[in-house]
């Protein structure tokens, strides 16, 4: 299994007094049941997984009463091999959200206080992922911890190639300082940068890679993933709690995610329903980004209408580009010779696209939200951020120095007070006069 940030906050959460059941959010296939597993392994006598997906006569274990007793009695029916221990059982509810009732059962775990749950959604941030008109037992509100897992960001991703911590550590503490970082160490750092550009964080294809060393074998397991994800698209669960599929939802869903690489093609990178067909029109799409974004697999980076803090109040919410959350599937996505331009350094036009992405699911995985600014008179910054506190332009171009549009921003402090801008590119790093340059591997590590 691979090292993943989020074992430590599990950690936080088994430490904390009177903690609450675990709910661990996120896409399909990112390792949410293996971190649980080995989680349990390591710090439970006994550990006792449900998979909602796999086993749905489990169901009926949590159609009666809430009384833990019976509960954990009828479970240990069905699990021959299943221990109650008061105090070092974990309980793993898989994919919880295919049994509502199982979830309404958390505040009562709780309650009962003998044993932990953590539980695993992958399906679960969907708005009216369940319809029916069968009356609920409701979510247990208040009884709930939460964490958000992500694909691996590109610190997990040296982990998994056995990146000394040492190299890791003086990164962080040099970018930390503003200090160059050696150039050997720079540029295999770059080397490896654009390896997991291609590669990507779901944990499969990564382990793939390591095992074969194959690019062929790599996009294999991404295209099949994407297969995969796609059979998800319009799915929710019906009055028997079996999932089946809205095929016209499915279709519109499809629709805006195949349209994502001609979107970010374009010079103008905002999103725009006219590239999907001539036709289309908003509102027959809204609900199908919804559904994108809250399956985890897209994040909108939303115009702002001017870069001052909060960025929620300026935020324009029918502006907006799409990104896609593991740059590894966006590049499957795309035409078979991208990963080869991308290792030999052959980034022409339209693939600044690709290092857009690779930023804004870096931000994605630190749990940030996501703006640009945009003028009709042409002015555009990739991304507005805070860092030290204040607004900060972001650019991710491979010159040096300011472009045209971040020069005018920075030059109208009365207008737009902000006095700070980043630049990612394949340089060390540099400061000088509010210019921060930063290697494109150094997100990982930076906006925290």
């Amino acid at each position: 299994m691979f090292k993943r940030k989020v074992y430590e906050e599990m950690l936080k959460w088994k430490n904390t007094k009177d903690h609450k059941p675990l709910i661990i959010k996120g896409l399909r296939q990112i390792g949410k049941t293996t971190i649980a597993r080995e989680f349990g392994k390591n710090n439970y006598k006994s550990v006792i997984l449900l998979d909602f997906r796999k086993e749905i006569s489990l169901y009926a274990i949590f159609d009666g009463d809430f009384d833990i007793d019976q509960i954990t009695f009828e479970i240990t029916l069905r699990k021959k091999d299943a221990k109650l221990i008061p105090n070092d059982t974990l309980f793993i509810f898989d994919e919880i959200q295919d049994c509502p009732n199982a979830r309404s059962s958390l505040k009562y775990f709780y309650e009962d206080g003998r044993y932990d749950v953590i539980a695993t959604g992958s399906l679960m941030g969907i708005k009216n992922f369940r319809v029916t008109k069968k009356p609920s037992r409701g979510i247990p509100v208040g009884f709930e911890d939460y964490l958000d897992m992500k694909p691996m960001d590109f610190v997990e991703f040296l982990w998994a190639n056995n990146i000394s911590e040492n190299i890791i550590n003086m990164i962080k503490i040099n970018i930390n300082d503003l200090k160059p970082i050696q150039p050997f160490v720079h540029n295999e750092m770059l080397n490896l940068f654009n390896k997991y550009i291609c590669i990507g964080g779901m944990p499969e294809v990564v382990a793939k890679y390591i095992e074969t060393n194959d690019f062929n074998e790599v996009r294999r397991v991404q295209r099949r993933i994407i297969t995969d994800y796609e059979a998800d698209f319009g799915t929710h669960l019906n009055d028997n709690n079996e999932i089946i599929v809205d095929e016209y939802a499915k279709a519109k869903i499809l629709e805006i995610f195949h349209s994502i690489p001609r979107q970010l093609a374009k010079e103008n990178q905002k999103f725009q329903y006219s590239t999907i067909s001539k036709n289309a029109k908003g509102r027959d799409y809204k609900t199908s980004i919804e559904w994108l974004e809250d399956y985890g697999l897209i994040s909108l980076c939303r115009n702002l209408s001017t870069p001052e803090i909060p960025f929620d109040e300026f935020a324009i919410d029918d502006i907006f580009k799409i990104y896609v959350n593991d740059t590894g599937l966006y590049i499957a996505m795309l035409d078979d010779d991208i990963p080869s331009d991308i290792i030999n350094g052959k980034m022409g036009n339209g693939k600044g696209a690709i290092y857009e992405n690779i930023v804004a699911d870096a931000f994605s995985k630190n749990n940030y939200k996501l703006y640009y600014f945009h003028k009709d008179s042409g002015l555009e910054i990739d991304f507005i951020q805070k860092f030290k506190s204040k607004p900060c332009l972001i650019e991710v171009k491979a010159k040096t120095g300011r472009t045209k549009s971040a020069s005018v921003v920075l030059n109208n402090y009365e207008k737009y007070h902000v006095d700070q801008l980043i630049k990612f590119s394949s340089n060390n790093i540099g400061y000088n006069d509010g210019l921060y340059t930063f290697p494109y591997y150094a997100v990982s590590f930076l906006m925290k």
